[in-house]
């Protein structure tokens, strides 16, 4: 039974909460009160002042949001261990960047990784990789942020109850209170109030997401956690296997074909993620935030994958036709009344965090990439950053208006994110990909590449139905894009070779003297969790 709420546990969840709060936007003040945040460099890249601790934290805050807590540990509970792929994984995709990407980007002195294009290629792919980024954001990853956010918020503290409204009406006024809190808190305070007040929250995420489960395994075991993970085990064993069957939502097979492409896209070439290694004060603290990054995706599991796991212990299937109410409902069974408040409070972070990175990436991108070079050539940084905001403000209007379409997700919420993500992530890493590593392709195979991929994978995902598991698609997807690449740079080859390696240094490129050693850390943790957890 879920435990019931007093009038004392309303007011200590109350003060609580926000004193973390008030807390976090403190903190964020007194290390911001200096900065100018009138210039390019300071509202979008944080003055590129960014360490590597700062980096990592507010990478996995960026990254870790409640479509994660929420989805994907209701995906864990539905599907078991097989999930964790889009973790572990991550770590290589990162060692990837860390050695490869973004020594580039920084030696480029990029702001924006549609930047990097219109160098390879040329100011038109520049401008449809950007709108398209827009796009993402504003129809994909800001509204799923937004309503797992308010599931998690209306399942702890009883909004809908607490309003005297209905459960759905609850849930807009939820998704319109966090938005727009989001909204002014990126919009004021650009990439380094982000990154800066991430570093609190990530703390209270690591500690927060770790007590669920602990505290779970503790009551199951009696007193003692690790009786209670056995215990666990014992009830479904097929639970913990980390290799995924065929017919299974995240088949093995999948690794080698469209994951790894969507894993280098996301940690290499999304400017949500790789705006803040852009912005590190050197290319050492670039590396050391990445690899960081990397040591706690590999642990990130047991925040949003063990909690699933434990949640069909308990509930057996009685959420299958909503598996996206298992993580609330867990955190009201084992979680204490009086730290209910904290863990809203983290809760809240956690969407904020993503949602104002997201916010700041799609407003750097609209000045930089849309404003500066389409509208207004000379405009001065301050009005650049003047038009960030405006759009970041239009953006966080559509996603709360949106949020409440992408409810009751077949799959889960997570599960569609990813599906949705494919179809500007793929075409967007082939173009990426095709342009590092083959000087012959030209502009003109690139845009040809963008859309054939997308109509590709719309037709394949969301028109026909096609037996085949969506990564899978994205393996050939990739494939074929890079087929039309190729095809078409023979008949329209480039004109001119663009040079990539223009050395304007921003920061002191003098590399992390340990990245490689902790690179061959991460990759051998990696193997041994698909050796220990590949047979149970």
């Amino acid at each position: 039974m879920s435990r019931g709420f007093s009038a004392e546990d309303d007011d200590v969840m109350a003060l609580s909460f926000v004193g973390f709060t008030l807390f976090v936007g403190v903190y964020a003040w007194m290390r911001m009160r200096k900065d100018n945040l009138n210039t390019q460099d300071g509202y979008f890249l944080g003055g590129r002042s960014l360490t590597g601790g700062v980096i990592a934290a507010s990478m996995i805050m960026t990254n870790i949001s409640t479509e994660h807590l929420v989805g994907m540990n209701g995906s864990a509970y539905k599907n078991g261990f097989v999930i964790i792929a889009w973790e572990v994984t991550s770590a290589l995709a990162l060692i990837v960047a860390a050695i490869y990407f973004v020594p580039r980007y920084l030696k480029m002195g990029l702001t924006t990784i549609p930047e990097y294009l219109e160098r390879r290629f040329d100011k038109g792919t520049r401008s449809l990789i950007a709108m398209f980024l827009l796009v993402s954001f504003a129809v994909t990853l800001l509204p799923i942020v937004l309503y797992t956010g308010a599931i998690n918020l209306e399942s702890i503290f009883n909004i809908s109850t607490v309003l005297g409204v209905d459960r759905e009406t609850g849930l807009w006024i939820t998704v319109m209170v966090v938005g727009c809190i989001g909204a002014a808190y990126a919009i004021l305070g650009g990439l380094k109030a982000v990154a800066v007040s991430d570093v609190i929250y990530g703390y209270g995420l690591l500690f927060g997401g770790l007590l669920i489960p602990v505290l779970a395994l503790i009551y199951i075991g009696a007193g003692n956690p690790f009786h209670g993970l056995a215990e666990v085990f014992e009830h479904s064993p097929e639970k913990f296997n980390v290799i995924g069957k065929e017919d299974s939502v995240m088949p093995f097979s999948t690794l080698f074909t469209g994951l790894i492409i969507n894993q280098l896209y996301f940690w290499c070439m999304n400017q949500t993620i790789v705006q803040r290694a852009l912005g590190a004060k050197n290319l050492k603290e670039a590396q050391k935030g990445l690899l960081y990054t990397g040591m706690l995706k590999i642990l990130v599991p047991f925040i949003i994958v063990l909690p699933g796991v434990i949640g069909y212990y308990y509930f057996q299937e009685t959420y299958y036709d909503n598996q996206d109410m298992v993580y609330p409902e867990l955190v009201k069974r084992v979680l204490p009344p009086p730290l209910w408040g904290l863990f809203a409070a983290v809760i809240v972070g956690a969407v904020l965090s993503t949602f104002n990175a997201v916010l700041n990436s799609a407003s750097t991108i609209f000045s930089i990439d849309i404003y500066k070079r389409l509208i207004k050539k000379d405009a001065p940084e301050q009005t650049l950053v003047s038009m960030g905001r405006v759009v970041a403000t239009l953006l966080a209007i559509s996603a709360i208006i949106a949020a409440p379409f992408v409810a009751n997700a077949p799959e889960g919420l997570y599960q569609l994110l990813q599906e949705l993500n494919g179809i500007f992530f793929i075409p967007i890493a082939s173009i990426m990909i095709g342009g590092f590593f083959f000087k012959s392709i030209s502009a003109q195979g690139a845009k040809v590449a963008l859309f054939t991929g997308l109509a590709f994978y719309v037709c394949c995902t969301f028109i026909f139905e096609i037996d085949l598991h969506f990564v899978h698609i994205w393996g050939i997807e990739f494939l074929l894009n890079m087929a039309v690449m190729m095809i078409v740079s023979r008949f329209y080859p480039a004109k001119t070779t663009v040079d990539e390696s223009i050395n304007r240094d921003a920061v002191p490129m003098e590399g992390w003297r340990y990245t490689r050693p902790f690179a061959a850390v991460l990759v051998a943790i990696t193997l041994i969790i698909y050796l220990l957890l590949g047979n149970v």
